[in-house]
């Protein structure tokens, strides 16, 4: 068998739920594992996360899906309603929808439900992605409240830079001054905010990254945060080349030698999700220690550095990140994001799931 494999620790996850909650207070938590658990899978995702008060999904499948496998935890639809006709699969599944767009209200004006929703209302706080206006609030909540299929209202917003240096306040000022006064639960924390701004708490946070094991923040690593690496992505070395001096490897010769030197052959590339931007320089572990890819990444292989792994060749572990490799290291050096890798590994990856 091809020997690359992506190994997920059910014990991290957990892990990682247990710090979000010692940073929550008296915040409940809304565990986010839409596009599949950020590709750790949702089943593993939902057996991990099982001590959750409640669920954050995209679709309805997702949601189905976790009533399928036995949660009765709130599940929190985050993008809300795509049509009038999910109306009613919100009551049979028992989800609280975001309601972010007057279409939602008409909808459920239209067409209320048999038994009244619970509903998140979203409301723009300067993202300007989802979320009704904030000057309009008090037409919109008193419509919301005018509805009879509306059970109860928790208010809600999303921080655009939690994760950097502006920070939540500019955000979450204007969204707690202008509503405030309506004593309503409300929400505003994702994984940056729940860790570093405890003001955003409210009712529910909303971790989603922090779970997995990855940081949110360029100026700290998962593990200063207490965090454990959720997903290993590991190969194997299946070839070794030599090059000399001048001589260079992979599509495009976009690296050469400058002297003589031992290029390991990797089982991974674009195709089992390892980034094809990622450069000359993005760090891999072979046999445990630092390498580096070199080259272009291929759709089926990638090649490492052997210099400093004398002992290195064919059979020869490499791990592409995860435990002693964060995967937000590797993002860093791809100039993409740790978000982006781990959501995309590929179906045909196998995995194997760990304690």
């Amino acid at each position: 068998m091809r020997p690359i494999q992506a190994r997920i620790s059910i014990g991290a996850m957990a892990h990682n739920l247990r710090v979000a909650r010692s940073h929550a207070a008296g915040a409940r938590i809304f565990s986010v594992v839409k596009a599949n658990a950020y590709g750790h899978g949702l089943s593993r995702a939902r057996r991990a996360l099982a001590a959750t008060d409640g669920f954050a999904v995209l679709t309805l499948e997702e949601a189905a899906n976790l009533r399928l496998m036995g949660v009765d935890q709130p599940i929190l639809l985050l993008e809300g309603l795509f049509g009038a006709d999910e109306i009613a699969a919100c009551v049979e599944l028992d989800l609280w929808p975001v309601l972010h767009h007057p279409a939602h209200l008409d909808w459920l004006r239209q067409q209320p439900p048999s038994r009244p929703l619970r509903v998140f209302l979203k409301f723009d706080s300067g993202m300007h992605r989802l979320g009704f206006p904030l000057a309009d609030h008090a037409a919109i909540i008193a419509r919301t409240k005018s509805l009879v299929g509306v059970a109860g209202i928790t208010l809600m917003t999303h921080f655009s830079q939690a994760d950097e240096t502006a920070g939540v306040g500019w955000q979450l000022q204007p969204f707690l001054r202008e509503l405030a006064a309506y004593g309503l639960p409300w929400s505003s924390a994702n994984s940056a905010a729940l860790l570093r701004y405890p003001e955003t708490l409210g009712a529910w946070a909303r971790p989603g990254l922090m779970l997995y094991g990855a940081s949110p923040f360029a100026d700290m690593s998962a593990g200063q945060l207490g965090l454990k690496p959720a997903m290993t992505l590991q190969s194997e070395i299946i070839a070794v080349q030599t090059l000399q001096a001048g001589e260079g490897v992979g599509y495009g010769q976009l690296f050469r030698a400058d002297r003589s030197m031992r290029v390991g052959v990797v089982a991974c590339g674009y195709a089992d999700g390892y980034p094809r931007h990622a450069q000359t320089g993005t760090p891999v572990l072979v046999d445990g220690r630092n390498s580096r890819i070199l080259g272009r990444v291929s759709m089926d292989m990638l090649c490492v550095d052997l210099s400093e792994c004398p002992e290195a060749g064919v059979g020869s572990p490499v791990v592409l990140w995860g435990e002693k490799l964060s995967v937000d290291a590797v993002a860093a050096a791809a100039g993409t994001s740790s978000y982006e890798l781990l959501c995309a590994l590929a179906a045909r990856v196998p995995v194997e799931e760990t304690d």
